[in-house]
């Protein structure tokens, strides 16, 4: 088997001034809400050149100019606006889109070392970090790719960033890139797992990938579990899910266990369970009709998980602590499969009727959400998340674009969706909060002797009420959550995050999303200030 091709952030200069030497450049991309604004940092003759594209496009300020100057870097002149910034419906997004938009056109008109230029804002205090995050984005190339066609590995040697912007101190804009860096670096990795196709990342593949990733002096320990017996005692639910793909070697789930552990004595712990469905056929209750298609990225919640702890591996944040369990199986359609109306006994004791295979995404989690439960009564201040492309309710319900936030108790008075949707709206990625409902835990009671919950009803999620909420309520239930609410002796944090309307779909490259806004959350302060 051919060496894994790991994932590189492209290397990234700090340009202090635009009327300098920038020979090591060939384009110059400048990201702006109007000339104006950016006239004192350019060029003079630039200057001109630009005001006389504006006098005849009534669209300047809408459209992507593309020109020749001799006094830009390799003649290409690139200005990609953002569009009005102060609207009611606007938000950092607009710089995001921009850059992504700008930096393209450079690659696509033979840019190897475009320089961007930012000026920030006074109304989004992050615009510049979120200008650099989608310039990098701009140079991912997809695993399978830089693995195959070797040609195409790379799509520019370098990248350079200006700001405009006064900084709070000299070293901040190196700070910046470095941060910017190391975050670009897990949201390729997040790309990378969630992005590739179902046999380049089944699940024993997907444990080589992370151990190659973290093997080194990474600072991230890895455990992975693959032995069938140790599912069934331990982690039945995620057996079950397992049965049917594990008579193929290939295809046989693994549970992959992560830590790391910051220098200094440890203030906040966060724990993590992703949801890792390397393909999702449906199972028994087969997805037809055409909806298989695209269910290699089911995977998604668990490679950005993974993509989380790599920029912890980079950027190694003090006082701060992390547990992740990625939950990696395929949920075939098979002979062994597991069926609706199979009770199985969760790790937390919990008795399950199954009521639909295609809900494989709660099952596979709940046990290690059960495991990590029990690790975090014993860790210092403890936040509790599950991350999983887990329904398309949510889709229906918040659009293509949006992670869902949902608080059990405890979460929910320390505002902990709130606080991701402030750091998300910060960098560009956003949240909506929903919350769960006592309706939530009277769908999921099942009505028998037999069993205590209801796996989830026969109906596509879309299609039920509340279909992305009591998921979240099932999760708590089923892993003894439900026993640390506010009215426990030792209340426990927990946060549940829908990202199937997030997280990217075919034939773009997954998104990597929440990766920046958890960065934002856990990590910023304790590297950039």
């Amino acid at each position: 088997m051919a060496p894994i091709e790991l994932p590189t952030a492209v290397d990234v200069q700090l340009v202090k001034n635009l009327s300098s030497s920038l020979n090591d450049y060939d384009a110059l991309v400048l990201v702006a809400t109007d000339l104006n604004e950016i006239t004192p940092y350019l060029d003079v003759a630039v200057t001109k050149h630009l005001q006389s594209f504006r006098e005849v496009n009534s669209s300047f300020h809408d459209d992507i100019t593309v020109s020749v100057h001799e006094n830009v870097p390799g003649k290409r002149l690139v200005f990609s606006p953002t569009g009005p910034v102060n609207r009611d419906y606007d938000d950092v997004r607009r710089y995001s889109d921009a850059t992504l938009a700008g930096v393209k056109k450079a690659i696509g008109i033979g840019a190897k070392a475009p320089l961007v230029a930012s000026f920030g804002s006074t109304r989004y205090r992050q615009a510049n970090l979120v200008t650099l995050l989608a310039a990098l984005e701009a140079t991912y190339v997809p695993l399978q790719v830089r693995e195959e066609v070797p040609d195409r590995k790379t799509k520019v040697n370098k990248l350079g960033f200006f700001t405009g912007q006064a900084s709070p101190d000299n070293e901040y804009d190196q700070r910046l890139i470095d941060y910017a860096r190391a975050v670009e670096f897990g949201r390729a990795v997040g790309r990378d797992i969630g992005g590739a196709d179902p046999e380049r990342m089944a699940p024993p593949r997907v444990a080589e990938y992370v151990q190659e990733l973290f093997g080194k002096s990474s600072g991230i320990k890895v455990n992975v579990i693959k032995d069938k017996k140790e599912f069934e005692k331990n982690y039945p639910l995620f057996a079950a899910v397992n049965r049917a793909a594990s008579v193929v070697d290939r295809h046989h789930g693994r549970l992959i266990f992560l830590e790391y552990v910051g220098e200094g004595e440890i203030n906040t712990t966060a724990l993590f369970v992703g949801k890792g469905i390397t393909f999702d056929t449906g199972g028994l209750d087969i997805k037809a009709g055409g909806h298989m298609a695209g269910m290699s990225y089911d995977k998604c919640g668990a490679a950005n998980v993974t993509g989380f702890f790599k920029v912890l591996s980079e950027l190694k944040p003090k006082q701060f602590k992390a547990i992740g369990v990625l939950a990696v199986a395929r949920n075939n359609c098979g002979e062994e499969g597991y069926t609706g109306d199979e009770v199985i006994t969760s790790r937390g004791g919990v008795r399950v009727r199954i009521g639909n295979t295609d809900a494989e995404g709660r099952m596979v989690m709940a046990d290690p959400l059960c495991y990590i439960k029990e690790l975090a009564v014993k860790e210092v201040n403890p936040h509790l998340f599950t991350m999983a492309t887990l329904t398309g309710h949510v889709i229906r319900a918040y659009g293509s674009n949006y992670t869902a936030a949902l608080d059990n108790g405890p979460a929910r008075s320390a505002e902990i969706s709130q606080k991701l949707q402030a750091a998300g709206d910060e960098v560009g990625d956003p949240f909506e909060i929903s919350t769960v409902r006592r309706e939530d835990y009277a769908f999921i009671a099942d009505e028998s002797e037999t069993a205590d919950v209801l796996q989830c009803n026969n109906l596509p999620s879309s299609g039920t009420s509340r279909g992305h909420q009591f998921p979240a309520a099932f999760l708590a239930r089923v892993s003894g959550l439900d026993k640390h609410g506010l009215d426990s002796a030792q209340p426990l944090r927990y946060t549940h995050l829908d990202i199937a309307g997030s997280g990217g779909e075919l034939p773009q490259s997954p998104t990597a999303r929440p990766i920046p806004a958890l960065c934002q959350m856990f990590i910023a302060d304790r590297v950039l200030h």
